[in-house]
């Protein structure tokens, strides 16, 4: 039962991502269009949530403890993420969350740290100068 619920959670996601995706707009200049991508992901993960829907595991392991405990921990930091994007600028927000992942998945806190500092750079240069798209690289009190 956990299963289909689960999948029917999953399932109503991605299609609130992939319809809210389809209304986005922006000034610069894409043949595709900004929701393509996202349009692109929400289609495979309603596909799979539907084979939850379908065929639920009749025994599930779900995590429990430390393991379900760094599960919750992901999913905040990834919503914390989108909520402080804009305020406090892609690059300090990306290294935090890119730092903290990785302390996560059990990495030191000085290879997380330069993997936070390395990832942040490159992704903001190949968003803003190669793709073009404009994010806030500095928090909202700096710009």
């Amino acid at each position: 039962m956990t299963d289909r619920i689960v999948g029917l959670v999953i399932l109503a996601s991605a299609i609130w991502y992939g319809v809210t995706a389809g209304t986005y707009e922006a000034s610069f200049g894409d043949p595709l269009g900004p929701a393509a991508f996202p349009v692109m992901l929400s289609v495979p993960v309603a596909v799979l949530s539907l084979f939850l829907l379908i065929r639920p595991d009749a025994n599930p392991d779900w995590a429990r403890g430390a393991a379900l405990l760094r599960q919750v921990a992901a999913i905040c930091i990834l919503v914390s993420y989108a909520l402080l994007l804009e305020r406090l600028g892609f690059l300090f927000v990306t290294f935090l969350a890119v730092a903290l992942l990785g302390r996560l998945l059990g990495s030191q806190w000085g290879k997380s740290a330069v993997s936070g500092a390395v990832i942040s750079l490159v992704l903001f240069v190949a968003f803003d100068q190669v793709l073009g798209l404009p994010l806030p690289a500095l928090p909202e009190f700096m710009s």
